[in-house]
């Protein structure tokens, strides 16, 4: 019996968003960086994501280790794009204007 030794690429793929996930589900690489830089193994990493197949879960880490500059930086990205949109919403959707239409609510009971 042969073994073959073929390249693999990383389970990534890019969704309608542009957000990095793993395979087919929609577990981010976010996520996942995230919790492996907690200390959580591929296989708790697996128990607490259970759409996710340990082989992907490895395949994903050892290519964080691998390019772990572009990853950080794709992730500081991410972050700044989430505190924009926070500050969108923020400023579209005042947090006391929407308390003080539920309290002047609650008085009408």
């Amino acid at each position: 019996m042969t073994l073959a030794v073929v390249p693999e690429f990383p389970p990534l793929k890019v969704n309608a968003d542009g957000v990095f996930i793993i395979a087919q589900t929609r577990v981010t690489l976010d996520t996942l960086v995230t919790v492996f830089k907690q200390g959580l193994t591929a296989e708790e990493i697996a128990y607490r994501y259970p759409s996710l197949k340990l082989a992907d879960i490895y395949a994903t880490i050892a290519y964080y280790l691998n390019h772990q500059q572009e990853v950080e930086f794709y992730l500081e990205q991410r972050q700044q794009q989430a505190q924009e949109i926070r500050k969108v919403n923020e400023a579209k959707f005042s947090a006391q204007e929407l308390r003080d239409r539920l309290k002047a609510r609650q008085a009408l009971k």
